[in-house]
């Protein structure tokens, strides 16, 4: 283990683990930190709520994404899902400190939220009717919060990166106006998670730098 993992997961104590042992970290790790860390220096320094939650989500992009996936249905949500899922294998507690302790209220008000669950967008774009969308939204309702009585860690992260995967879609692909309203609540909520859950992942990483754990980034020479 290169790094002793620690209550303190802020940016500024993963980035000085990073820096300690960059060296000794294979290329396609120490490539994966180094850009993350760069996007969430960026997004540390931006106020402006949509800006923020754009870089944040590239940090989570930098860490998680593979270049095996560039063949495979729906890449991006496989590869979150699995990255997340290698993360809590990896490290559960402090995730579960953060899901539990410190962001429970929060989650729950984005799990409830119809304006981050695609099938309501689906909705709204003729491709569902309304009471499909809204069986949907009924049972993921039940689902989560399952998973939310039992703390069952891990289901409750992959749901709320698939809700916060919708409002990056909207965000990313031009379908919300800049500090639109509608969506103020949401990214507010989704920058304080990510804020704190993504330097968490970083230290993780940091602590299993095994290469074929994490995989091959994108783009992975021009850095």
């Amino acid at each position: 283990m290169l790094v002793q993992q620690h209550a303190n997961h802020s940016l500024n104590t993963v980035e000085e683990q990073y820096h300690q042992v960059k060296t000794a970290l294979s290329e396609p790790v120490r490539l994966r930190l180094h850009r993350s860390l760069s996007w969430l220096k960026q997004a540390e320094h931006s106020d402006d709520l949509d800006m923020k939650f754009m870089c944040l989500w590239v940090a989570f992009n930098a860490a998680y994404a593979i270049d095996a996936q560039n063949h495979l249905p729906a890449a991006d949500k496989i590869g979150f899902r699995d990255f997340l899922q290698r993360i809590c294998s990896v490290n559960n507690q402090h995730i579960y400190q953060l899901v539990w302790q410190t962001y429970s209220a929060s989650i729950r008000t984005l799990l409830d939220s119809k304006y981050v669950f695609q099938p309501f967008w689906n909705h709204h774009n003729g491709l569902l009717s309304e009471e499909a969308w809204q069986e949907q939204f009924a049972a993921a309702r039940r689902k989560s919060h399952k998973a939310l009585q039992e703390q069952d860690t891990s289901s409750v992260l992959l749901v709320v990166f698939e809700r916060l995967y919708t409002l990056r879609n909207q965000i990313f692909h031009g379908g919300a106006t800049h500090a639109s309203k509608v969506n103020r609540a949401q990214l507010k909520d989704a920058n304080r998670i990510l804020s704190d859950m993504l330097p968490l992942f970083l230290q993780v990483m940091l602590s299993k730098p095994n290469e074929g754990l994490w995989g091959k980034p994108y783009y992975p020479v021009v850095d």
